[in-house]
């Protein structure tokens, strides 16, 4: 994944307890710049922690009062109600930040998240000024900060219409006062795999068929300890993947596995991960509306944060063993497509009845859980991440994930994961006696029922494949439907990566 930011980003020398002394040397420097004219374009971001308002107020003023031009001043307010000030100086563009006081509700931004979204924001002014260069002081608070900061500014620099062409010189040089090689690495590693999952559900659908993002996965750079497997139609049915053949039966583009494992020798334990990668959904023969199959493209963004997240996994060491599983189709119309009420045996063995084509990316799930947990005795746990249901949306907005789990501890770390990377999830229940809407006449059960309760049901469909094993699923969204701080447009979001990264890092060798 092309990163540019990062080549970008230098260390400022600076002392990182006196805020009023960066404030001094941001001045000087720039009379060191105006030797040459063309560098003479900077920026100063400073980010002030203060323990309430009034401390905020003062330090807000105190470097107001000596960097803000003189007509500002006469029209400044004693108070500054806003988290962010901007004004322009003598020596270029400022901009004040404070994170306030991080709140303990638990929707709350975190540190880290204020700092990717702020720092996101601040980008498409730099360019917008022509900045050639940034001077930004966070003090002491380099752990919460810098790494976030990184990350935002990467993501916000991503754009898909100009991905190929992007220039580094659009971007200006950014000065942390604080930056180690340490940092810059791991932050790249987080941002470039949010945006692969961003750039994959972004990418138009007849150039992101089943067999390109096989091709996709195939190029990317994988480390030593990562293998990667490839599962055509002919394995699949080998594999008795029946649900995942008939999903893919009416299309064209034949339906795929990817199936990716990090592996480390003394490793006893393992993690699998599973995301639906339905690359266009039409809804089959029970067709979606126009309106709801506008944005059908984005239905693979849960493989496509799989994929992301094993990208970020391949650039470590780990304790565990990871598997990465994508199950590829298109659902798609034609004489061939599966029908409702067929009746197709699952590798799990289940007779499945369909009682809607539209509910396609559980079908694909099953078999695919069912192969990532049955017979493996070091599996600590499976997650699957999918865009499985309206019903979630409706529930919980676009920006909060459905959690279902059938284990207490997965949940907790799993929700904590999202509160610290502001990618959250909201665990839902798992309603037993729902299940008895699935019941058929024809079949063990259906894929889907009418009424109330769809996402519920729909994760109670996903648990029969588990095989008993700890297991959560993830109900996304994946799309920004508006740009918002460090998604500057409206598209892909990568929703669940940072997530899951998060999640993962107890496993950190």
């Amino acid at each position: 994944m092309k990163s540019l930011i990062f080549s970008k980003t230098k260390l400022w020398n600076v002392d990182i307890k006196n805020l009023m002394k960066a404030v001094d040397l941001f001045k000087a420097q720039f009379k060191k710049n105006q030797e040459h004219p063309s560098e003479a374009r900077q920026g100063l971001v400073l980010v002030i922690q203060a323990f309430d308002q009034d401390q905020k107020d003062q330090l807000f003023k105190a470097v107001f009062d000596k960097l803000a031009l003189t007509w500002e001043k006469k029209t400044s307010a004693k108070t500054f109600a806003m988290d962010t000030l901007y004004f322009q100086s003598e020596w270029g563009p400022v901009w004040l930040c404070s994170p306030g006081k991080i709140a303990t509700k638990f929707f709350s931004d975190s540190q880290w998240t204020w700092a990717k979204e702020a720092f996101g924001s601040l980008l498409g002014h730099f360019k917008l000024h022509k900045l050639k260069r940034v001077y930004v002081y966070t003090g002491e608070e380099k752990k919460s900060v810098v790494m976030p900061a990184l990350v935002g500014l990467e993501m916000a620099f991503y754009q898909f219409k100009n991905f190929q062409n992007i220039d580094a010189n659009e971007l200006p040089e950014i000065f942390f006062d604080q930056l180690t090689k340490d940092d810059v690495k791991e932050a790249q590693a987080i941002a470039t795999s949010i945006n692969l999952a961003r750039h994959l559900v972004n990418t138009p659908p007849n150039q992101m068929a089943p067999q390109d993002f096989v091709q996709y996965a195939r190029s990317l750079k994988w480390g030593k300890n990562v293998k990667v497997e490839v599962w055509d139609q002919r394995r699949l049915k080998k594999e008795k993947m029946n649900l995942h053949l008939a999903v893919g039966q009416g299309s064209e583009n034949s339906p795929y596995l990817v199936h990716i494992r990090y592996s480390r020798r003394g490793n006893k334990k393992s993690v699998a991960f599973v995301g639906k990668g339905i690359t266009f959904d039409t809804g089959g023969l029970d067709i979606k509306p126009a309106s709801g199959m506008r944005l059908m493209k984005k239905d693979m963004g849960g493989a496509a944060s799989i994929l992301g997240l094993a990208h970020y996994i391949s650039q470590h060491d780990w304790t565990v063993d990871f598997d990465f599983y994508m199950a590829l189709a298109e659902n798609s119309i034609s004489g061939n497509a599966f029908r409702p009420s067929d009746v197709i045996q699952s590798r799990a063995g289940y007779l499945v009845e369909i009682d809607n084509t539209d509910a396609e990316g559980r079908l694909v799930l099953a078999d695919a859980l069912d192969l990532a947990t049955k017979d493996n005795a070091k599996l600590d746990c499976v997650i699957n991440v999918a865009t499985l249901t309206g019903a979630i949306k409706v529930a919980l907005g676009a920006d909060v994930a459905g959690l279902f789990t059938n284990d207490d501890q997965l949940a907790d770390e799993l929700m904590a994961a999202g509160r610290r990377t502001g990618d959250h999830c909201w665990r839902m229940p798992l309603v037993d006696k729902y299940f008895s809407s699935l019941n058929s006449s024809f079949a063990d059960f259906k894929n889907s029922s009418e009424g109330f309760g769809g996402a519920i049901t729909a994760a109670l469909f996903l648990q029969k494949f588990v095989n008993q094993k700890k297991w959560a699923h993830l109900d996304i969204y994946a799309w920004n439907d508006k740009p918002t701080g460090s998604l500057s447009f409206a598209g892909g979001s990568g929703q669940g990566v940072a997530l899951l990264i998060d999640f993962v890092t107890k496993y950190r060798a």
